[in-house]
């Protein structure tokens, strides 16, 4: 048998946590987007409000370093939400060539309107799993979370 006769993944490939993880991530993304789109959202709208209501004044740069996504990515989302009145950049008081994030009444608004959704979704998890199960998912995810840091 020569290399390329060999198969390219082993049996259980589709077995791995890691799949199994990415399979629950899209199926709750999934939903996200579903759920959101009637308020005019989509998902990653959601991540930027919250993370900019959590910490008001957060620079472009570090919200995006925070988020794993490029700051190109992170100007567009701004832009679109700063378009539609739910997020304004205000000049830093001593460094006038950084742009602090800050919500809108707007943005507070829609970031209600979105919670209640994501709420709603967390809730179906959660009556599915069970309290004692739900706990014991947040505390092996964080597991998981210090294993993939600490390497």
């Amino acid at each position: 048998m020569t290399l390329n006769d060999e198969a390219p993944v082993g049996l259980n490939a589709l077995d791995r946590v890691t799949w199994a993880l990415r399979r629950a991530e899209l199926g709750v993304q999934a939903l996200k987007e579903q759920r959101l789109r009637p308020l005019g959202l989509a998902a990653s709208h959601y991540t930027l409000l919250i993370s900019v209501h959590s910490e008001p004044g957060l620079a472009g740069a570090e919200l995006a370093r925070r988020l794993n996504v490029t700051p190109q990515a992170v100007a567009s989302l701004v832009s679109r939400l700063e378009g539609r009145g739910q997020l304004e950049r205000r000049e830093h008081p001593r460094h006038r060539h950084v742009q602090e994030l800050h919500l809108t009444d707007a943005g507070r608004e829609v970031l209600r309107a979105a919670d209640h959704v994501i709420a709603d979704i967390e809730r179906l998890i959660i009556d599915d799993l069970g309290s004692d199960d739900t706990t014991r998912l947040k505390a092996l995810l964080a597991q998981v979370t210090k294993a993939v840091r600490d390497t």
